[in-house]
């Protein structure tokens, strides 16, 4: 798949919106203000009155807890960075703050193992080797590529991270413009988006680009494996429950601290960063969603974005947004272009043929399609908006 051409992913979107999910801390509706915690409620037993010993009076009850939340937002990956957790009884905000801050950390270490904006990362050692040798990459940057060949080959290679032959055609990012590129230059870089012709050597961990000329990007995928990545630090550290959003993806451990479960909205294609035309609780779970919404344009009345059909060059046209809900934010980064471009037909077949994976899709005449395993668990409560 082609989406998001640029630094890395042109999908920058204000905190916790996403490109369509966001979280509602406890006590809060999404896009409101500032969250407040409740006490939690104490029944401390009155002790009769003890007569003075030398043990000195007798203790007075403890003050209920109240959690704290500890959040760091930062940018990274192209986009901002959220993440954010609850102080227990056991993890204050002095223990919990270095936890969310190594996690960051990890997000940024994978970023400069990854981004093609840097000529010393594994990426760009990659590209400036096409059609010549294989070079060595870590294991991070390894699985990373192993996944887009899965999803490619899954997806009828809708999904295809050698997209990045098209850099400098469609410009939705840094140096945005407004244009179509002229089709003749679309058809030449087009050839050499073939996903076919990355060699992987899992072995020896090598990778290679068979013919000169083509270029990786991985701006559709390492998102959500840098969010995995980050889950993986805060779990390590105990912290019970959190979130981690860069971007369009975005993965929720455990349950707010009063018990309840975070809410996720969708946003609505054709309506503001927090208007959203469904709901669905959420815990333990990842979600990623494509939009043709955040970076476009309208040009004789169609809209043109960052979203990129492979097959043709030029923006997939079948769907407006699709959220796709899964185990991992990998699993969910690498599969919600596809189904985007596949349409929803085919990318509903997709979504149900991979295990423990759900998906809300809006398609390109707004209407709505839930697939089966979240049926029951979605609230669509009215019909998105129209428009081009």
């Amino acid at each position: 798949m082609l989406r998001r051409l640029g630094r890395w992913w042109p999908c920058m979107m204000p905190l916790l919106v996403a490109c369509g999910p966001v979280v509602s801390p406890p006590g809060q509706t999404p896009g409101r203000g500032t969250p407040t915690a409740e006490p939690a409620a104490s029944a401390a037993a009155e002790a009769p009155p003890v007569a003075s010993s030398p043990a000195g009076p007798a203790p007075t009850a403890a003050a209920p807890f109240t959690p704290v939340r500890v959040a760091l937002d930062a940018g990274a990956m192209g986009t901002k960075v959220t993440i954010a957790a609850y102080t227990t009884p056991t993890l204050d905000e002095a223990a919990l703050r270095p936890i969310i801050t190594r996690a960051l950390d990890e997000v940024r270490r994978l970023e400069a193992l990854m981004t093609t904006w840097r000529e010393d990362s594994e990426l760009s050692r990659v590209n400036a080797a096409a059609g010549r040798a294989a070079v060595t990459v870590g294991p991070e940057t390894l699985a990373v590529i192993d996944k887009s060949l899965w999803i490619a080959a899954r997806s009828e290679g809708t999904f295809d991270i050698t997209f990045d032959a098209m850099r400098g055609l469609w410009k939705f990012d840094e140096g945005a413009e407004d244009r179509v590129p002229a089709r003749g230059d679309v058809e030449r870089a087009r050839k050499l988006i073939d996903w076919r012709s990355v060699t992987l050597d899992r072995e020896a961990s090598t990778v290679k680009l068979r013919r000169p000329g083509m270029r990786m990007s991985l701006g559709g995928i390492a998102k959500g494996y840098a969010v995995d990545a980050a889950a993986r630090i805060l779990g390590e550290g105990k912290v019970p429950a959190f979130f981690v959003q860069a971007g369009g993806d975005l993965y929720v451990r455990g349950t707010k601290p009063d018990g309840a479960p975070f809410k996720v909205g969708v946003r609505d294609p054709r309506g503001g960063p927090t208007d959203f035309f469904a709901t669905l609780a959420v815990q333990d779970h990842a979600f990623s969603t494509a939009g043709d919404y955040e970076r476009s344009f309208i040009q004789d009345g169609r809209r043109y974005h960052h979203i990129i059909d492979p097959r043709t060059g030029y923006p997939a046209d079948a769907c407006r947004s699709v959220t796709v809900w899964a185990p991992d934010a990998f699993t969910a980064d690498a599969i919600d272009d596809a189904v985007f471009i596949l349409g929803p037909e085919k990318g509903m077949a997709l979504v149900e043929s991979i295990d423990g994976v759900g998906a809300v899709i809006v398609d390109k005449i707004n209407r709505v399609f839930v697939t089966r395993r979240l049926e029951g668990l979605v609230e669509v409560f009215r019909r998105p908006k129209d428009g081009i």
